[in-house]
Order: structure tokens, then C-alpha cells, then sequence
């Protein structure tokens, strides 16, 4: 039986957590969170030393074409090196990089293809850990 998650009435459980570290020191985390009717997941990222408040209430939505990835920028330093975002199976994705500038990456089969990323998706990494 299958069951539309856009009007499932969730009933939210932790499902697990995605860690990210850099030369096996953890700089932050992927909460993930499911539905336990429909299954959707939702993710929250946790970045050590930012304490900033995020800009919506309740948990991120993300529409059902899209999966949730870690974006690991190469030429940046420790937290501003990743984030949390919403992946397509294909087209772009643009992103605003801690220089202020906004960038626009290919995006193929839910992976960054830009020699200056890389891209992890969390339903594979769920309880996992991500060394960058």
C-alpha cells in the first residue's frame, strides 16, 4: 500500500544520524528523521561551533524528486567546507559558497560533477560516518 507523503499526517521518529569528519575528527552531523506511515525522510544538519538559528520551524521539507546529500566543498576549511543539501536526479544546483559567491553545479544521476566537489548522499551514509 502506498501512501502519498505530501498529505501523510507524519509521525516523526529519529532514524539516525550521519557524521562528518575530517581526518577522523567529527566537525558536525546529519540528523535524519522519518516518517514512521510514509517513510519520507527529513534532515537536519549539525555543524560543531555554529549556533546560528535556522530561518523555519518544524522540520525541512524536500520535494519527492530530491534526496538529501552532504555538498563537501575541496577548496574550502573546516566548517564552511560542507552543508546540507537537496539533490535532483539531474540538472543544477546552485549554491552560495562562504566568499559570498553563488555557484552553479551539474548535477547527474544525484551527484555534484565539479572536480571542486563532491557530493554524499545520506541514504547511504545513514549511521555512518563521511571523512572528507
Amino acid at each position: 500500500m502506498s501512501i502519498d507523503t505530501e498529505t501523510c499526517k507524519h509521525q516523526i521518529v529519529y532514524f539516525g544520524v550521519t557524521n562528518i569528519n575530517i581526518n577522523e575528527r567529527t566537525i558536525g552531523s546529519v540528523d535524519t528523521w522519518r516518517c514512521a506511515i510514509c517513510k519520507k525522510k527529513f534532515c537536519e544538519e549539525k555543524q560543531l561551533g555554529i549556533e546560528s538559528i535556522v530561518d523555519y520551524v518544524g522540520m525541512p521539507k524536500i520535494s519527492p524528486d530530491e534526496k538529501w546529500a552532504v555538498l563537501v566543498r575541496k577548496l574550502f576549511k573546516g566548517k564552511e567546507k560542507w552543508n546540507l543539501v537537496r539533490l535532483k536526479k539531474d540538472g543544477t544546483i546552485k549554491v552560495e559558497n562562504p566568499d559570498d559567491k553563488v555557484v552553479e553545479l551539474t548535477v547527474k544521476n544525484f551527484q555534484v560533477a565539479d572536480p571542486d566537489y563532491a557530493s554524499f548522499l545520506i541514504d547511504d551514509h545513514i549511521n555512518k560516518v563521511i571523512e572528507i
